[in-house]
């Protein structure tokens, strides 16, 4: 009797095992199908779900809210006015400081421009190709001015854009429920940090640009 048992035990756990490394092999080839692509986003990884299905998670598909939408679309159109100002310092400004911050600009908009390309593809959402009819005024005033005016205009055109789209970040990404904005929100909130550092870092930023950001990102 007691050896019975004992056999039948052994016939249990034997089983058990050999469920448990079935699960655990089925999980090792989903990791795998969940690689992250070349271009720094792992859209099957961050995606993938039960059986592979792409576009999901575990909760269903992945949530594109109007404050998603307006995000990209705001990045997207910031790019498209201040690498051109950034291209105008190298060219117009007096001040190297000047120059330097437009470098800084050049650069990062560029990185953030392939990258809410990518993101709005992958999500469906619509971009537009140019800026809007006011980013293009500050352009045009630019290009008009030259040296020390054209430092002024800069410096304080460039602060309080960005001092704005700064508490904007952190809104988003506080309130997202996609990944892709998530990872997106983080790498402009530093991009956007170090735009800041370097446009104050002219000396020309006056005390009326600061005061117009904190009214426009003052609590309602």
């Amino acid at each position: 009797m007691i050896s019975a048992a004992v056999a039948a035990i052994a016939v249990v756990l034997v089983a058990i095992q050999s469920s448990s490394g079935e699960a655990t092999a089925g999980s090792a080839s989903a990791d795998t199908a969940g690689a992250p692509h070349s271009g720094g986003h792992s859209l099957e990884g961050a995606a993938a779900g039960p059986a592979g299905s792409s576009g999901k998670t575990g909760a269903g598909p992945q949530i594109v809210t109007d404050v998603d939408r307006t995000f990209l679309v705001a990045v997207r159109q910031a790019g498209l006015w201040e690498i051109p100002a950034g291209r105008l310092a190298q060219t117009h400004a007096q001040s190297e400081a000047v120059k330097r911050a437009g470098l800084h600009l050049i650069d990062g908009h560029s990185k953030l421009d392939q990258l809410v390309r990518e993101d709005a593809k992958i999500l469906g959402v619509e971009i537009p190709n140019e800026a809007t009819p006011e980013q293009q005024g500050w352009v045009k005033q630019m290009e008009n001015a030259r040296g020390a005016e054209f430092d002024r205009l800069f410096a304080n055109l460039l602060r309080a854009s960005h001092g704005k789209i700064f508490a904007t970040i952190g809104e988003v990404r506080g309130a997202t429920q996609n990944d892709l904005i998530r990872r997106h929100a983080r790498q402009a909130n530093q991009t956007v940090l170090d735009h800041l550092e370097v446009l104050e870092d002219t000396g020309l930023v006056e005390q009326a640009t600061f005061e117009e950001v904190e009214a426009a990102v003052k609590p309602k």
